[in-house]
């Protein structure tokens, strides 16, 4: 399949180009992020990558902080936040609880 090295790899550019620079390959995003998955793979093939839809499925799957997600068909995809770059995820206004909790390492207290 894909061994850890080139996951990283690749996952980083994936960040790079959804997140910042999808001109940097010709990629066009739409209002909401959305990447053409087909277009995606046909751009970043060649030269650097040589990435299937499967590779790319099981990276969206296992990035543990959830970097990407794809729409409910998997013909689109998005970064899922840290966008420097104009996007609206359409995310939901939400009341935060009561009270909130940050785990802060006691030498930074």
């Amino acid at each position: 399949m894909i061994n850890e090295t080139e996951n990283k790899k690749i996952s980083k550019f994936l960040s790079f180009v959804l997140r910042h620079k999808p001109e940097s390959i010709g990629l066009k995003l739409d209002e909401n992020g959305w990447a053409e998955t087909k277009e995606l793979l046909e751009k970043m093939n060649g030269d650097t990558f040589e990435l299937t839809a499967e590779m790319l499925n099981h990276i969206v799957a296992t990035n543990n902080k959830q970097r990407f997600s794809f729409n409910e068909t998997k013909t689109k995809i998005r970064a899922s936040q840290g966008h420097s770059i104009d996007v609206d995820l359409n995310l939901k206004e939400t009341k935060p609880p009561e009270y909130l909790y940050h785990g802060t390492g006691e030498k930074f207290v």
